[in-house]
Order: structure tokens, then C-alpha cells, then sequence
């Protein structure tokens, strides 16, 4: 094949043909054939700002050069890139990226002073500059269009409001655990955390629930396997946190259980408890009584009184219920409370002495308290809802109330 000289052709042209039709074997072939392109861009780019093109002329000019169906660069990248031969393909990327470069930048200084010399006309005039013709502006170029941006716009009113997005508000209920972690962290309380797939040994014989217990049926509790199940209750941690350290201890453990209930409007397969241990010298049920009573009329308000009904727990002894006054009929009786005035709310109890056997510590000189609440129960109380489905089901219409 005789080559062709590619001296005689336009530079799109030239860009069009192959390397083998212009005879290009080297790489000083290669370079002067770039360097030519180099300057047809230069030359191109200096007769544009000497004739103080358009709009319409600086938009051609960019879609000759960097067009993305039949762009010069385009065309050297589809054309010479993709079959030249191993020594050449370097030369051809390195010079191609740094014609690239070179065009965005040289057709975004032209756009700008374009841009540029049309504000400073109208506002000597007095006048507004009509839009030009090509959307110009929206050059698919990334270089450019970070140059463009910058440049002052008479057709922007900055007194306008902007675009209004409504903040996000916190679920329910992390924001009633939110509530409550502040206020026992308020008593010196700290947060604990564990995993939510649980040894039987942690979940179950460390908390004094012995082998056949109902609780331990599969009928109550999500067996992994014989030795692994999901924490029915976030007391496992308690345990954890004890083996880890001595007393005196404060911690709160909020998180998520798992027993197996059908679903319906007050109970859930999954739910979210938060429960407390207080280990100490001479600590009695009295302080038990004053911190539920405290955190209780934190919560739902200083005219809300507590009592304690007498209760089993495995792992507790003595244990009680906890009970409020009714928070919407002021113990009249109603629907919600079942007439009683009184609304059954948690369950608490000083530390069975058993337990510190599992983790060292002396029943002798340390005693404790340990509580725990469903957070939906008391979600549910706060805000008045009745349905306990409705925290899970990610309804924008509910969550939308809580803002």
C-alpha cells in the first residue's frame, strides 16, 4: 500500500485514516505527526479569539476536537490506539491524553472569555444579553465545565430561595433508647453492647436458668444449633461484662431479642430491650426502688407514681414487677390499663448470690440489682401507639409524626 501524505490533509482527515494508510511505522513519524496536531489546535484556537467567535463557533470547535462520535481525539483514540502495534500504543496514549488536556483547556479559556466579554457589554449597555443559540455551557467536556462554572451568570438570581430537602428524623424507637441511655448515663451508667447470637452457657445456665426451664423450649427460644441460639434477652451481657471486670460496676445494655412469638399487636419475633445491672458494696433494694422511680419519672413525667408487686425471676431473688399509673385515665380505669389504674411495665430484682459464682465474684461482700424493659412497651405508652407492628414496617405516613 502507498502511503499517503498526510501533509495535504485536513486534521480531522487525518485523524481518520490509519496509521498504515500514513505510513507511520516509528515513533519520529508518530511525533511529528502529533506535533502537527498540537499546532492545527493552537492555530484553530488563536483565530477563534483574534475573530471574537460566537458561541455557536466555540461549540464547533469542541465538538471537531472533542466530540465523542467524531471527535479528532476520538478518532486517533478508536483509529491509531486500538491497532497500533505494542511499541507505539505508549507514545499514542501519552500524546493523545496531552492533546486531550490541551483542548479542554485552551476551548474552556475561549468559552470564558466569550462568557466574560458579553457580562462586561451588558452591563455598559444597560441591557440583558440574549441567550445564545447552543447550550454551549453544557459541553460534555468535564474540564470545561468546571471552568464555566465559575463564571458569573447574568441570568442567576441569588435572591431566590433554594432547594428546600426536609432533615431526617431518628426512628422511635432509637430515639426512646437515646432517651433512656441519657438518663441513666446522667446516674453514672455505662453502655454496654454484646453479640445477639448467644452461647446456651451465657444466655441461659450463667443466669441460673437450669437445663429443662420452659424457657429454653423450642417452642420459646430460636435454636441455631444445640450450643448457639439468638439471645432471648440482653442479660448474657451482663454476665460478659462481669467476667471482664470488678466491682463496683453500672452498666444499661440496650439491643435487639428474639423469642418466638406470633406477631400481633403487642408482641413481635424480634424486639428491643433494655436492661441494667448495679454491682456493689451494700447496695440494697432500696436503691433499686429510688433508681426505677427516678428513671421512670424522667421519662414519663414527675406526676407518674410506681409500685412494686412481689415476682420470680431466675436469676433475681428477691424480684418484682413494676408497675405505673395509668397515663390516660389518672387511675380512673380504662381500656388500657383493664381498668386496674395501674400499667404492668418491667421486671427487676436483687442479684441471686448463684450468679457471682460464674464470674468470681465474692457474694459476701458484693450485692447488686439488675432490671429490664421492652422498648417498644414503652415507645407504645409514650406516643400512644397501639400497634406494635407498626414501628417495622417503615410506613413514611407513621414515621413522619415523630419529627
Amino acid at each position: 500500500m502507498t502511503p499517503i501524505d498526510g501533509s495535504q490533509l485536513d486534521l480531522a482527515d487525518l485523524a481518520a485514516r490509519s496509521l498504515d494508510e500514513l505510513g507511520i511505522t516509528d515513533a519520529a513519524a508518530l511525533e511529528a505527526v502529533f506535533t502537527r496536531l498540537d499546532a492545527g489546535l493552537a492555530s484553530e484556537v488563536g483565530a477563534l479569539q483574534d475573530s471574537a467567535g460566537t458561541a455557536d463557533a466555540i461549540e464547533a470547535l469542541r465538538v471537531r476536537w472533542l466530540g465523542r462520535k467524531q471527535g479528532i481525539i476520538r478518532s486517533i483514540t478508536d483509529g491509531w490506539l486500538k491497532n497500533a502495534p505494542g511499541e507505539l500504543k505508549r507514545i499514542i496514549g501519552q500524546r493523545t491524553n496531552a492533546l486531550r488536556q490541551m483542548a479542554e483547556e485552551q476551548i474552556a479559556g475561549v468559552a470564558k472569555q466569550l462568557q466574560l466579554g458579553a457580562i462586561a457589554e451588558e452591563n455598559s449597555q444597560g441591557r440583558q444579553m440574549p441567550l445564545p443559540q447552543s447550550d454551549w455551557a453544557a459541553t460534555q467536556n468535564s474540564a470545561a465545565q468546571q471552568q464555566l462554572s465559575y463564571v458569573p451568570s447574568p441570568f442567576l438570581d441569588i435572591t431566590l430561595p433554594g432547594t428546600h430537602r426536609p432533615a431526617g428524623v431518628r426512628h422511635p424507637l432509637r430515639q426512646v433508647i437515646n432517651d433512656m441511655v441519657e438518663i441513666f448515663t446522667s446516674l453514672g451508667y455505662s453502655v454496654e453492647d454484646g453479640p445477639e447470637i448467644e452461647s446456651t452457657y451465657f444466655n441461659f445456665e450463667a443466669l441460673n436458668i437450669p437445663e429443662h426451664h420452659p424457657s429454653r423450649d423450642d417452642q420459646d427460644t430460636f435454636y441455631i444449633t444445640p450450643e448457639t441460639v439468638l439471645r432471648t434477652h440482653t442479660s448474657p451481657v451482663q454476665i460478659r461484662t462481669m467476667e471482664k471486670q470488678s466491682p463496683p460496676l453500672r452498666i444499661i445494655v440496650p439491643g435487639r431479642v428474639y423469642r418466638r412469638d406470633a406477631p400481633d399487636a403487642t408482641h413481635s419475633p424480634m424486639f428491643h430491650q433494655v436492661e441494667g445491672l448495679a454491682v456493689d458494696t451494700h447496695i440494697t433494694f432500696a436503691d433499686l426502688k429510688g433508681t426505677l422511680d427516678y428513671f421512670l419519672k424522667s421519662f414519663f413525667g414527675l406526676s407518674v407514681q410506681t409500685r412494686f408487686r412481689p415476682s420470680f425471676f431466675p436469676f433475681t431473688e428477691p424480684s418484682a414487677e413494676v408497675d405505673i399509673s395509668c397515663l390516660f385515665c389518672a387511675q380512673a380505669g380504662c381500656r388500657v390499663c383493664k381498668g386496674s389504674g395501674w400499667i404492668e411495665l418491667l421486671g427487676c430484682g436483687m442479684v441471686d448470690p448463684a450468679l457471682f459464682n460464674f464470674v468470681q465474684y465474692d457474694a459476701s461482700q458484693y450485692s447488686g440489682f439488675a432490671f429490664g424493659m421492652g422498648v417498644e412497651r414503652l415507645a407504645m405508652l409514650k406516643y400512644g401507639v397501639q400497634d406494635i407492628q407498626q414501628f417495622y414496617h417503615g410506613d413514611i405516613r407513621f414515621l413522619h409524626q415523630f419529627r
